[in-house]
């Protein structure tokens, strides 16, 4: 069933893929490659994405209110995953036919050449956070490139990927081409172990990523690891403040702060430190909480379980000689953000990811410091830069450990065309831009003796 976070209530009923029917969609997956003949020609998967991307458009409105109660994130957010997700198909729409193979010269004895050709069956898992953009995100370029796709969302969000396997067969998607499995992580297990799937995508926690991680080893099946993150915005003195403040906040926000890529560190160059803490603690004290359906800037937590982690993280913190400015849970599964100061690089809320409006701020003396601390978690997936000096930027930029980095700006999560991956405990692979139609393919070599 899906329950809206917001208030607690059952909406709608979803149904149920157990692990024993998991090979009847493998199964239909390869019929459906085997069969469809015309879904081999990347023109005709171009212009079913195209058409896909026309009926999203078309049910924009009712996309964005069922990912908003399916969720609980603002309105406007939901809206803007839903714009996000058109742009997903029509830019893989457009990339498909520019996925070309080389010639390499090696004589008049013989004609070399490469071609770029799908994996087959991808199953792609994904979490609760995006369920509607992340779909698109994973199963646009797999499309595009000429696979099957068996998508798995999380069992607390699964009403828009639902919708947008619906919406493929109705823009021409062949059947078993892009099917949704509903359920929990033992169905996503029973389709990572399956012999018949070739690839596997995995969007979630790192601990569980090298759980799946493993498995694909065991079956040699290549894997894409999107995992967490505790990103750092990095702020030095020359910083625009009116421009750096509102987009850190925003950052960290922006769905309750349950994204992988939210910046939740705050490292701040010490002669404005104050400054900044001050002003994003005035920015929290404003925002408004409320149910998503009511666009407010911030709604709730996904569930009892991320609530009780945000609050108990919150409290270890707070045991261990932190300051906690806000926090305060409201009641239901709504928190107010927090700014957390007097932190240590060891502590547990410095390091790991909260999945909740959480910002944990710290000093720093210089740039040496500044890629010191940044580089202090395991995770390395996105990093913010302030500085109105191009030349410290390209330095902290290069030092630090990240596989997106922005500078006078930060992106959760945006772009769909700039390549999106972790280093370190956030996974390997890219995603978005061109990297995930390569992702999604694999090189072929050919040969042939031209000498009789």
């Amino acid at each position: 069933m899906a329950v809206d976070p917001s208030t607690g209530h059952e909406f709608a009923q979803l149904p149920a893929t157990g692990p024993a029917q998991v090979g009847e969609l493998v199964e239909d997956a390869r019929r459906a490659l085997a069969e469809e003949r015309d879904w081999r020609t990347p023109y005709v998967r171009g212009k079913a994405l195209l058409r896909m991307a026309a009926l999203v458009e078309e049910q924009g409105n009712e996309l964005a209110d069922l990912e908003t109660r399916d969720t609980g994130k603002p309105l406007s957010q939901s809206q803007a995953d839903v714009r996000a997700t058109i742009r997903y198909l029509e830019y893989y729409a457009g990339s498909i036919e520019r996925l070309e193979g080389r010639q390499i010269p090696l004589g008049p004895d013989a004609l070399d050449y490469t071609v770029r050709e799908p994996w087959g069956v991808c199953a792609q898992i994904i979490p609760w956070n995006y369920p509607l953009q992340v779909a698109a995100r994973c199963a646009a370029p797999a499309l595009a490139a000429g696979n099957a796709v068996i998508l798995k969302p999380s069992e607390l969000a699964s009403i828009t990927p639902l919708r947008l396997a619906q919406i493929a067969e109705a823009a021409g998607v062949p059947p078993g081409l892009f099917q949704v499995a509903t359920g929990d992580g033992r169905t996503g297990d029973a389709l990572v172990r399956h012999p018949g799937v070739d690839h596997v995508t995995f969007v979630g926690s790192a601990a569980t990523g090298a759980e799946v991680a493993a498995v694909c080893a065991r079956r040699l099946v290549p894997v894409e690891l999107e995992l967490g993150g505790k990103s750092p915005n990095v702020v030095f003195a020359d910083a625009d403040l009116e421009r750096a403040v509102p987009s850190i906040v925003r950052g960290l926000l922006q769905n309750a702060g349950q994204s992988c890529s939210a910046g939740s560190r705050l490292l701040v160059e010490q002669a404005i430190y104050e400054d900044v803490c001050a002003r994003v603690a005035t920015a929290f004290a404003t925002v408004r909480i409320g149910p998503g359906i009511e666009d407010p800037d911030l709604g709730p937590l996904i569930s009892q379980r991320q609530h009780d982690r945000a609050t108990g993280m919150l409290e270890t913190a707070r045991l261990a000689g932190a300051r906690v400015l806000g926090g305060a849970p409201r009641e239901g599964l709504f928190l107010e953000p927090a700014l957390v100061t007097r932190v240590k690089a060891d502590m547990e809320i410095f390091q790991e990811e909260v999945f909740g409006p959480v910002l944990v701020a710290a000093p720093i003396d210089d740039e040496r410091h500044a890629v010191q601390l940044a580089n202090a978690t395991a995770y390395g997936l996105v990093a913010g830069v302030w500085t109105k000096d191009l030349r410290r930027a390209h330095r902290v930029a290069s030092g630090i450990r990240a596989g997106q980095v922005f500078v006078n700006g930060y992106g959760v999560g945006g772009g769909v065309e700039l390549p999106f991956g972790g280093m370190g405990r956030s996974g390997y692979g890219r995603s978005k831009g061109i990297e995930a139609l390569l992702a999604y393919s694999q090189t072929k070599n050919v040969w042939i003796a031209l000498d009789g």
